[in-house]
């Protein structure tokens, strides 16, 4: 996809501009990064004020991620003729339209109207941003600028959950939602401030993309990536009332656990960045293989309070591990259809959230809470199993072309 700069002289002023337009964007990222985990730090008071189980409170997340899992190819469609920044402007505008409304929802299920519509914006703000953080940049620069603003995620779990997570217990959980529309605005007022106009010159084909996407290792991929993300959301989803219930710790207290799993997200996704580069499949089928086991660990150690944080933080470094390795290897396989592999990743690895955080509401109501982490050492290895067959597959093929 060629993309252009217009209406933005290559000057000093426009260079001295850039860093504001790249906070900008990554402002955003960090906004999305917070509506979308924040709901697991304060699940136990949201089904309080509204009435509702721990599962039932649990759909907030399913709902988030199925409405992620249809926006992201749906908008990627209607809107891939639009100009770059017209459409960034449109998704901000529909991200705080949807936390404002999650804000004052006055029932459970206005609430999960809220959530959905929120995330319709998601995976396509993230794809068009990364697009135009290339575009301000030297060809060189383009790399690190597209990791800053996806970076936004990352920092979004390590300081805006729990800092939303405290907010929200302190002030209530409609207060979380009105901070991130707060930062939604300003990511919004810079966004129509400081990013130039961007143009498509040349549409791609969708036609031709969407055929590179419907390849069997491709679908495979994206099996595997949902199958890692169920695991995730399954147990991430229901972390804050296992800490409590089971592991014993007071509220205030899980808060600085989720700062601990932020940082183990963190290290997690530069470490497995790293070893996808190194050795992708074998590092990816090895990281599933692992998380499997520390989640099938983690039954037990939440038991006992400390042993519990450890493999808490552990968990977080292995469950993101895979994230690097599973987008990489959709978009090595997808390579002709960069556009809709973007998107479709989100959608797939949301189908695998959403999935996830059903199925351990599922495991709590009819088996306990205790058992969610049998059900995600599962779900971790039906992934290393997928991982598995791509991985055999591809080389039984390169000896049949050999």
């Amino acid at each position: 996809m060629e993309l252009s700069v217009h209406n933005q002289p290559q000057s000093s002023p426009n260079q001295e501009r850039f860093p504001l337009s790249l906070l900008c964007l990554t402002l955003g990222a960090f906004a999305i990064g917070m509506t979308e985990f924040i709901i697991m730090g304060l699940l136990p008071n949201v089904a309080y004020d509204l009435s509702v189980t721990i599962p039932q409170a649990g759909q907030l997340i399913t709902s988030y991620a199925l409405g992620v899992a249809v926006g992201a190819p749906l908008l990627t469609v209607l809107t891939h003729r639009m100009p770059q920044k017209k459409l960034l402007v449109l998704l901000m505008a529909i991200f705080i339209a949807g936390n404002a409304f999650s804000a004052i929802a006055p029932t459970y299920f206005l609430l999960i109207g809220a959530r959905i519509v929120t995330a319709l914006a998601h995976g396509t703000f993230l794809g068009v941003g990364s697009l135009i953080a290339s575009r301000l940049v030297r060809p060189d620069k383009r790399a690190g600028a597209v990791s800053m603003v996806l970076a936004g995620l990352t920092v979004a779990n390590i300081i805006g959950v729990p800092f939303g997570t405290f907010i929200g217990q302190q002030l209530g959980w409609r207060s979380s939602f009105g901070a991130i529309t707060i930062l939604g605005l300003i990511s919004l007022l810079g966004i129509i401030r400081f990013i130039p106009v961007i143009r498509q010159d040349q549409p791609s084909s969708l036609v031709q993309e969407f055929r590179s996407l419907i390849h069997p290792q491709v679908l495979l991929m994206l099996l595997t990536g949902a199958f890692g993300c169920a695991s995730l959301f399954s147990m991430f989803t229901y972390l804050t009332p296992a800490l409590e219930m089971i592991s014993g710790y007071k509220e205030h207290e899980v808060t600085w656990i989720l700062v601990l799993f932020g940082i183990g997200v963190t290290l997690g996704n530069l470490v497995g960045g790293k070893l996808a580069d190194w050795s992708l499949m074998p590092s990816l089928i090895t990281n599933f293989a692992v998380l499997g086991i520390i989640l099938a660990v983690l039954t037990f150690t939440l038991h006992y309070a400390v042993l519990a944080v450890i493999t808490v933080f552990v968990w977080g470094v292995a469950a993101f591990g895979i994230m690097p390795g599973v987008q990489v290897r959709i978009l090595n396989l997808a390579h002709k259809a960069p556009l809709l592999a973007s998107t479709s990743s989100h959608s797939a690895l949301n189908l695998g959230n959403a999935s996830g955080a059903y199925l351990g509401g599922l495991v709590i109501t009819y088996a306990g809470l205790p058992n969610v982490p049998w059900l995600a050492a599962g779900l971790a290895l039906l992934g290393c199993g997928g991982a598995i067959l791509s991985y055999s597959i591809e080389r039984r093929g390169k000896k049949q072309t050999g």
